[in-house]
């Protein structure tokens, strides 16, 4: 009986947390992984030049994706990464402070 209780608590508890939200609003990527893809390019090399404090040809290589369709335009003093790709996807990232780090807009 124990046992089963214990079990049943845990399963409860695991489907409370999975379906918590704040009240953020939610990204959605509607069009493809392009878009996605995207915006995780545009926040990584944000994270790499202004968390990491690494140079600009050090993170180009590091965020580099095959195929590599993605291109960047750093903003050293707004401290902000716009990465865009085939013109139709874009995402921009910035960078927030030493405890956030960058968060997509």
């Amino acid at each position: 009986m124990t046992k089963t209780l214990l079990t049943a608590s845990l399963a409860a508890a695991l489907l409370g947390t999975g379906c918590a939200q704040d009240d953020a609003k939610l990204r959605t990527y509607d069009n493809n992984d392009l878009e996605l893809a995207v915006g995780n390019a545009a926040k990584m090399n944000c994270t790499c030049r202004f968390v990491m404090l690494r140079d600009e040809a050090y993170c180009a290589d590091w965020v580099r994706a095959s195929p590599n369709v993605a291109r960047f335009a750093v903003d050293e003093a707004n401290k902000t990464v716009v990465g865009t790709a085939f013109v139709s996807w874009t995402a921009k990232a910035r960078y927030v402070d030493d405890k956030h780090g960058c968060v997509l807009e």
